[in-house]
């Protein structure tokens, strides 16, 4: 093997230095490295709407009145708040059993109906079939009594 001169050990130091220095360079542009970007995506187009029911016992008879369950199914991929419920009673002999002998109350809860959701109580009221002393009510004998229940 042959000895190292000056010569070739000033030239390996010197390239020794030149491997650290420049790997150093390379680490310290990693580290101070900076970048900007952005990314779009288009949201939602609203909660859409919920389907409201309204739900009450058979059997109702002049006189009487019967508890009336409100519930909320939501299909669509967002929560909705059902606000204020508003509800009308119609018969399917609306000539001879007139809606009129009816009244329904909806007591709102303004509840949230989570993505999804089905049967989510919304609220609760009471059905009456209001005694008429004035007039022959039988006609509503068998007839389907109908609530329509909607939200502001």
């Amino acid at each position: 093997m042959r000895k190292m001169t000056k010569k070739n050990r000033v030239l390996a130091a010197a390239g020794a230095l030149a491997l650290v220095a420049g790997g150093g360079g390379a680490a310290y542009a990693y580290w101070t490295t900076t970048g900007s970007g952005a990314g779009t995506a288009t949201n939602s187009t609203g909660g859409g709407t919920v389907t409201l029911h309204a739900t009450f016992a058979d059997g109702l008879a002049p006189g009487n009145s019967v508890p009336v369950a409100y519930t909320a199914d939501n299909g669509t991929t967002s929560s909705t708040k059902v606000g204020a419920l508003t509800a009308t009673v119609s018969t399917s002999d609306p000539a001879n059993c007139l809606a009129s002998w009816f009244g329904v109350t909806a007591v709102t809860s303004s509840t949230t109906v989570a993505a999804g959701a089905s049967g989510t109580s919304v609220g609760s009221g009471t059905l009456t079939f209001n005694d008429s002393a004035t007039a022959d009510q039988g006609a509503c004998k068998g007839a389907i009594v109908t609530i329509t229940v909607g939200s502001v």
